[in-house]
C-alpha cells in the first residue's frame, strides 16, 4: 500500500488482483467541497488519463444521462464517494500512477480544485508473491454494462444446460479469457504447462466439470493424468457431464487413473496437484469449479502455490481419495490443521474434510470474526442455508458488533447483500434482466444458477493479524462432516488487502443496481450540489456520523 496527504486530504492505495483501491479522506471538509476526481497514468503512458464516473449533476444538453457507463470525466463529475476501485480493462505489469483532487463548487456552479495527491504509484503486477502464491478472481460480470459494451450481453456464451458443456461449440474471440479473468489465467496456463512438460504428471480433483478446453488439455495429457471426480446425485447419472468427461479421460489416462467417488455426500474439491517426476511441485485450488458458469459466470476465486510442501498435503488427500475415500476419517490429513511457513513468506495452515469434528475447521473462523478489530468481509455463497455452527453465528453475532463489515451471500434465486448504510437488500437477477430500470434493460441475467459461489471470509485486512480463510469448503457443519474439501488460513495482510477488495468490487457492483431498483427514474441519481444551490444538506453529511457505517467505512480505507 502507498499513502500521502496533502492539506487536509489523505490518500492511500491498495493492490488487488489487478486493480487498485483508492481510499480517500478530507479532515473538516469545506461547504463548497463536490468530491474527488482521480486521473490515472498507466505503465507507458505520457499523459494522465481521468477515471470516469456513471453520474453528473445534471443531464442537460448533449448529456447521455444514467445509461449505466462511464460517461463522465470525474475532472468534471467528481465521486462522490470516499473510495474508488480502478479496475484497468487490460492490467498491465509496473507502476501506476494516480492524482487524486478535491473539487469544489462555487455559487455559479464552476468547479474549482483544492489540495491534490499527485504521482502516487503502486504496482499491480500478476503475482502476489513471486514463486510462492498467485491468487485469482474470476471477473463475474457477465450481469454489467461491461459485458454488454464489450460483448452484447450475448447470452450464448454458454450452454443451456451444465450436461451439454462438454460438446457446446464456444464464441471465439477473448469473451471467456474476459470473463474469467485471473482465474482463467492461473488455470489454463497451468494446465499448458502441463501438457507441454513430458515431466509433469498431474492429479485431478473436480467437482461440477463441463469445461471442454480443460478436459482437451488434460486428454492431452494422456497417461499423466489421474483423476477423482464426483458422482454424486446429478453428477452420477449416465447422461451428465462428470460422467462423460470420465469416460473421455478413462480412454486417455488409462481406466485405472479415472475413479468416481463422493465421500459421505460431495467430493467437492476443485483441485489441480502438480508432480514433476512423480514429487509433488505445485497446487491450484479455490471455490472456482471446472465448469462453464464456475469460471465464466460465478464470482469465484483460485489460489495456486507454487510449494512442495503445500502440494504434499493436497497430494496426500487426493490419494486417500483415489483409494476410495475410507481411510480419511482416522488419517492425520483429516484430523488435524496442516502449517507451511517458508522464510520470508506468509504462513498458510491447511484443513482438510470430510472429518468429525466440524469444530476442527470451523472454530478457528468463527473465533476469527469474533476476535476481528477492525474489519469483517465474508462471501459465503450457501450463508443461507447454514442454520447453526461456528461460522453462522458469529456472523449473527457481527451483525449486532460496531464493526465495519461486508457480506455477500447467494440463495438459488436472490443475492442477498448488506448495504453501506447497514440495510439488506435483495436482487435478483433474473428480475434485473428483464424488468430492471433504466439502464439495466439490456443486462444479460447470466443464466440459471448462483451468481456468488465464492468462499473466505477476511478479517482486519488492514492490520499486521490480517486473516484469509478460503477454499472449497462451504464453511458449513454439513459440508465439513461430509464432503470432501478443502480449506486453508492465510495469514498476510497483503493476500487479505487482495480478498477484501474482491469483496467490495462485487458489494459496489451490486449496490448500484440495487440503487437503481430504488429510483423512481434515472434521472433522481445525480451529483449533489453544495447546500447554497441545493438548499439540501451536504452529500458527505452521513460519512462524517460518529460511529456510523459510512465514517467507518471512509477512515477504514483511508489511514
Amino acid at each position: 500500500m502507498k499513502a500521502a496527504q496533502s492539506g487536509n486530504l489523505s490518500v492511500k492505495l491498495w493492490r488487488g488482483e489487478r486493480m487498485c483501491l483508492i481510499g480517500m479522506d478530507v479532515t473538516n471538509p469545506e461547504p463548497d467541497f463536490v468530491g474527488f476526481s482521480i486521473e490515472v497514468k498507466r505503465p507507458g503512458d505520457a499523459q494522465y488519463k481521468a477515471l470516469k464516473n456513471r453520474l453528473n449533476f445534471d443531464y442537460t444538453g448533449a448529456s447521455p444521462g444514467v445509461d449505466g457507463f462511464r460517461n463522465y470525466d470525474s475532472t468534471s463529475a467528481p465521486f462522490q464517494k470516499f473510495r474508488w476501485i480502478h479496475f484497468p480493462a487490460n492490467p498491465q505489469e509496473g507502476a501506476y500512477l494516480y492524482r487524486v483532487t478535491k473539487l469544489h463548487m462555487d455559487n455559479g456552479g464552476a468547479l474549482h480544485a483544492g489540495e491534490q495527491v499527485a504521482d502516487l504509484g503502486i504496482s499491480l503486477g500478476r503475482m502476489i508473491y513471486d514463486d510462492y502464491l498467485d491468487v485469482g478472481f474470476t471477473r463475474s460480470f457477465a450481469s454489467s454494462q461491461a459485458y454488454v459494451e464489450k460483448y452484447g450481453a450475448n447470452p450464448n456464451v454458454i450452454p443451456d444446460d451444465a450436461a451439454s458443456g462438454l460438446s457446446f461449440t464456444k464464441l471465439p474471440g477473448d469473451v471467456y479469457q474476459w470473463l474469467g479473468f485471473e482465474a482463467y489465467d492461473l488455470i489454463f496456463n497451468l494446465l499448458q504447462e502441463a501438457q507441454n512438460d513430458p515431466s509433469l504428471s498431474i492429479d485431478v480433483f473436480a467437482y461440477d466439470f463441463n469445461e471442454p478446453d480443460i478436459l482437451a488439455k488434460l486428454e492431452a495429457c494422456g497417461s499423466r493424468v489421474r483423476a477423482v471426480i464426483d458422482n454424486s446425485a446429478e453428477h452420477g447419472k449416465d447422461d451428465s457431464a462428470e460422467t462423460q468427461a470420465a469416460a473421455r479421460l478413462q480412454a486417455s489416462a488409462g481406466a485405472g487413473n479415472v475413479k468416481r467417488m463422493h465421500f459421505h455426500s460431495l467430493q467437492h474439491n476443485k483441485v489441480f496437484i502438480v508432480h514433476r517426476d512423480g514429487n509433488p511441485l505445485k497446487v491450484l485450488f479455490g471455490s472456482t469449479n471446472f465448469s462453464f458458469r464456475g469460471i465464466y459466470i460465478q464470482a469465484n476465486n483460485a489460489l495456486v502455490f507454487y510449494s512442495p510442501d503445500v502440494a504434499a498435503l493436497f497430494a496426500k488427500s487426493f490419494e486417500l481419495a483415489f483409494a476410495g475415500g475410507t481411510g480419511f476419517a482416522s488419517d492425520p490429513i483429516s484430523t488435524q490443521w496442516h502449517a507451511v511457513a517458508p522464510d520470508g513468506k506468509p504462513k498458510a495452515s491447511f484443513g482438510f474434510s470430510p472429518h468429525a469434528d466440524t469444530g476442527l475447521s470451523l472454530n478457528p473462523v468463527g473465533n476469527a470474526i469474533d476476535q476481528a478489530t477492525s474489519s469483517v468481509f465474508f462471501a459465503i455463497a450457501f450463508l443461507n442455508q447454514i442454520r447453526s455452527g461456528p461460522t453462522r453465528e458469529a456472523i449473527d453475532r457481527l451483525m449486532e458488533r460496531d464493526l465495519f463489515s461486508y457480506g455477500i451471500a447467494d440463495s438459488n434465486t436472490k443475492l442477498e447483500i448488506k448495504k453501506p448504510d447497514g440495510s439488506v437488500a435483495l436482487v435478483d437477477f433474473a428480475y434485473l434482466a428483464a424488468h430492471a430500470p433504466q439502464p439495466f434493460d439490456k443486462e444479460w441475467s447470466g443464466g440459471k444458477g448462483i451468481h456468488e459461489h465464492n468462499k473466505f471470509v477476511v478479517t482486519d485486512f488492514n492490520l499486521p493479524t490480517a486473516k484469509v480463510f478460503t477454499g472449497s469448503s462451504n464453511l458449513s457443519p454439513s459440508g465439513e462432516k461430509n464432503n470432501g474439501d478443502n480449506l486453508v488460513l492465510i495469514e498476510d495482510q497483503r493476500v487479505a488487502t487482495a480478498f477484501a477488495i474482491n469483496a467490495l468490487q462485487l458489494f459496489d457492483h451490486l449496490h448500484f443496481r440495487s440503487a437503481m431498483q430504488a429510483a423512481s427514474t434515472p434521472s433522481e441519481l445525480v451529483l449533489a450540489k453544495p447546500t447554497a444551490l441545493s438548499g439540501k444538506p451536504v452529500w458527505f453529511e452521513r460519512f462524517y456520523v460518529a460511529n456510523s457505517q459510512q465514517a467507518r467505512d471512509r477512515l477504514l480505507f483511508s489511514h
